[in-house]
């Protein structure tokens, strides 16, 4: 596990976390943050992807705003977390950082894209618009529905994606996520009983038994995707 810099199209260096197994990466998956940055619960996620014998990188989304954030997950970091993404940083530029990204993960054989809250958006926005992800999987992303709905080649996935929402989500209403499948209708997206984040278990809103199975289900998507045992 290291922390290292990579280097966008435009020359911007950016800190990325990278995750690696004991054996030879058998692919790669770019792990993308959450509103609060590339903290302990993100490195846990890559960590758990490398375990499964995959090189995970976690780009540094926010560096461009401000360096090395690690929010909590109270209201003020909540706060802060919202006002660095939407707020402080261009999409073009966050686009430009996860392709680097991807080129960067792709050393290491095919690239999944998995993306949390902000990463579930930018996950999306990834498999739309980036060239080398071989499949996405987005976790609640906020957004999804408005740019869904705009239609066109940007905002269609050009490669294999699946979507997971919390039915008790007050952020993503499950009217937005029926017109997500309805522009949407070669995604696969998933409802589970729980809430916005239910997947972090740094957070209030975790829940197990969702947690678990977005994540089987994510794994199997990769091992069909970008192969794994």
């Amino acid at each position: 596990m290291a922390q290292r810099q990579l280097r966008a199209a435009d020359g911007y260096a950016f800190g990325t976390y990278e995750a690696l197994p004991d054996d030879e990466p058998k692919a790669g998956v770019v792990v993308i943050q959450e509103i609060f940055g590339v903290n302990a619960h993100i490195r846990e996620v890559a960590d758990s992807y490398a375990a499964l014998g995959y090189a995970a990188l976690a780009p540094a989304l926010f560096d461009r705003a401000e360096r090395d954030v690690e929010l909590g997950y109270d209201a003020s970091g909540m706060a802060r977390g919202r006002s660095l993404a939407f707020n402080g940083l261009a999409v073009e530029d966050t686009l430009r950082d996860l392709q680097a990204t991807v080129e960067e993960a792709a050393k290491y054989g095919a690239v999944a894209a998995v993306g949390y809250c902000y990463g579930g958006l930018m996950a999306y926005l990834a498999a739309c618009r980036l060239e080398g992800i071989a499949c996405a999987s987005a976790y609640y992303g906020g957004g999804i529905a408005a740019e869904a709905t705009k239609g066109g080649a940007e905002t269609t996935p050009k490669t294999p994606t699946i979507m997971h929402f919390g039915a008790l989500d007050a952020h993503i209403p499950l009217a937005d996520v029926e017109r997500i499948r309805a522009a949407l209708p070669d995604v696969d997206v998933y409802v589970y009983d729980a809430d916005h984040g239910f997947n972090c278990d740094h957070r209030g809103s975790y829940h197990a038994p969702s947690a678990a199975l977005a994540r089987q289900r994510t794994v199997d998507f990769f091992r069909l995707h970008i192969g794994g045992t």
